[in-house]
């Protein structure tokens, strides 16, 4: 296992950017009168995971770590939503859906692990 010396080398972050370029490249071809809208609400959704994911590794405390990667986790479950009112109101390809919904289950697979190891560390360091 590679060793993890910046947020940037945590597959979870990987995962997320990947998630956030495939979201703004389908949303690139919602409707015009979305872009106040459903537009603007999944890409601030979707950018907000990986930013956690970084904002998090900057901090010392497992609290503060654990609450970042819940903030991600929260932020994910979002975008997931608004993929599906996008696949509802037919506003983006399903291919390009599938793919956005394929990582988001990777991100958040990876996610929800991180956070698990986090929290066995902090649990393993009070006893």
């Amino acid at each position: 296992m590679a060793e993890i010396r910046s947020f940037k080398d945590l597959l979870a972050w990987q995962k997320a950017m990947d998630l956030c370029t495939s979201v703004y490249e389908i949303s690139r071809a919602f409707p015009n009168d979305e872009r106040f809208g459903l537009t603007s609400q999944i890409r601030r959704a979707v950018v907000s995971v990986p930013s956690n994911i970084a904002e998090k590794y900057g901090r010392q405390r497992t609290h503060d770590y654990l609450r970042f990667l819940d903030v991600a986790l929260g932020s994910l479950c979002e975008v997931e939503t608004q993929l599906l009112l996008c696949r509802n109101l037919r506003i983006a390809s399903e291919d390009g859906i599938a793919g956005c919904m394929s990582l988001l289950r990777d991100v958040d697979r990876l996610l929800c692990g991180l956070s698990r190891a986090v929290r066995n560390s902090a649990h393993k360091v009070e006893h």
